[in-house]
């Protein structure tokens, strides 16, 4: 290896940028580290001194003796009185990573002929990866910086990382949560939606697309059933069939699922009874009690999904589970919509006999979702940070609604609107001829970025000309261009202001 002695050389090779989302200090000691275990820096070689260094990398001096005592606490690093600091000799006995040491499989397996489920024919979601640079990010499920309560978030994993509080979620809990979290989704979560259960009824999951996998492991199969709205939730639909089960597709109206349109053979029924996914109407009270009825009539298991119902409504209704009395109804509920996607954390309300089935279950998957988060997230929740970060939410997207709506009727007159109160997006569809794929193409050359919404139907070929926005991404004041510019993309001329 070439000796790096020429202090100039160390900037080239240790490279930060103010745009990492890492600190600076971050920077250096992930660079060093990289160097190390690369063996770009010989044992016998010093680094550059913290002046020189912090001169050629732009920083302060004290941001590189921070990341210089870290990585000596580490023993990455060695400080030598008056020599300054070198690699630790130990830390060159590990394996280097040789070029081309990474093995390619075997082109002649055939894995396709292998596999028991296809997993990757099944609809693909809309991928916006770079929905945060786009100008007008009319994406679902995606959440606002502007409104992420960062400050309340670090403090409760600040909290979290307490010692006597990594004693609690540290060690393996197996196949138990949380017994903090169980408590704040009893008591804080569940009495929003009007359900009220034992702690034993109750198990985390990460996210509602976990407990929907889980419970078509555990629940279903060839041959069965399951009855599920159309247009509807894609992920649900592709689940439940990688089961081997078979989706009996029922249409939605103005009103949500039609429970008489429901074959008596079904064993199971998937709804978004709160918000319909994808067109956010809310099921009425008449069509709720005749679904447990059926259920009943029919020997039925109803899946509910709390879609969207995280938020303050104005005429807030009562889920299916907290109105049934027969304990056909398994309600799956997420906070995705609330503190952030990412998070990965939702979590399944049913009998104590089936909880106990899923946390068996569950242990063979992953065991338990990450304790770490789950604590933090319970103490986010008993300091009332959740109360008030929903009803930021609430009255930021209800503007926001509202001005799409008024945006979407001015420049684009000829779209039909699903108009309901509440949710995170709005349904559209447009003219006959329509495309909701290449408008969402063409929209994306605008930095318009919309969901195109044939996969939400059983059929996506013969449903192309629908499209959904989102509203908890976007600034109020980007809507109204953004629609502009979608109007644009279109074919339509803008109305004049």
């Amino acid at each position: 290896m070439a000796a790096r002695t020429d202090p100039a050389i160390w900037s080239g090779l240790f490279r930060i940028s103010p745009e990492s989302g890492q600190t600076l200090q971050a920077q250096i000691r992930q660079a060093i580290v990289a160097a190390i275990l690369d063996r770009q820096i010989a044992a016998s070689m010093p680094l550059p001194s913290c002046r020189v260094l912090a001169e050629k990398l732009g920083v302060a001096r004290g941001t590189v003796v921070l990341a210089f005592q870290q990585l000596v606490d580490q023993g990455f690093l060695i400080a030598k009185e008056r020599r300054g600091h070198f690699v630790n000799p130990e830390m060159l006995t590990m394996p280097a990573r040789a070029p081309g040491a990474i093995r390619r499989s075997d082109p002649t397996l055939d894995w396709k002929s292998r596999r028991k489920v296809a997993a990757s024919e099944m609809p693909e979601p809309s991928k916006q990866e770079n929905w945060i640079r786009a100008s007008y990010p009319f994406v679902y499920g995606q959440f606002d910086p502007g409104l992420f309560p960062t400050a309340e978030w670090r403090e409760c994993n600040r909290m979290a990382l307490a010692v006597l509080e990594i004693r609690n979620w540290a060690s393996d809990m197996v196949d138990r949560d949380d017994p903090l979290l169980i408590e704040q989704i009893q008591a804080r979560l569940l009495p929003r939606r009007g359900i009220f259960a034992n702690p034993d009824e109750i198990i985390v999951t990460l996210g509602a697309q976990h407990a929907l996998y889980m419970l078509a492991t555990l629940l279903m199969g060839r041959g069965t059933k399951v009855a599920m709205e159309n247009p509807g939730y894609p992920d649900a639909r592709s689940i439940f069939r990688l089961s081997g089960a078979e989706i009996v597709p029922v249409p939605v109206d103005g009103e949500g699922i039609d429970p008489d349109a429901i074959p008596d053979d079904c064993g199971f029924a998937f709804v978004t009874p709160s918000h319909q996914c994808p067109t956010m109407v809310s099921l009425p009270e008449d069509r709720r009690q005749k679904l447990i009825a059926d259920a009943q009539k029919h020997d039925r298991i109803i899946i509910e999904d709390g879609y969207d119902s995280q938020l303050v409504d104005d005429a807030p209704q009562q889920a299916l589970r907290g109105i049934d009395r027969s304990g056909r109804v398994i309600y799956v509920g997420s906070m995705s919509k609330t503190l952030a996607p990412g998070l990965r954390l939702g979590y399944i309300v049913a009998s104590a006999e089936l909880i106990a089935e899923l946390r068996a279950l569950r242990r063979f998957m992953l065991r338990h979702p990450p304790a770490n988060n789950q604590r933090a997230v319970a103490l986010f929740l008993s300091l009332g940070h959740h109360e008030a970060l929903v009803r930021r939410l609430s009255s930021a997207f209800q503007e926001r609604r509202e001005r799409l709506i008024g945006a979407v009727s001015s420049y684009l007159p000829e779209w039909g609107i699903t108009d309901t109160p509440g949710g995170t997006s709005l349904w559209l569809e447009g003219p006959h001829g329509t495309s909701g794929k290449a408008l969402a193409e063409l929209a994306a050359a605008r930095s318009v970025l919309i969901e195109p919404g044939a996969r939400f139907f059983d059929q996506p070929e013969r449903n192309g000309r629908f499209v959904r926005l989102g509203i908890s991404s976007i600034a109020l004041q980007h809507i109204e261009p953004g629609i502009r510019e979608l109007a644009t993309a279109a074919g339509r001329r803008p109305a004049a202001a």
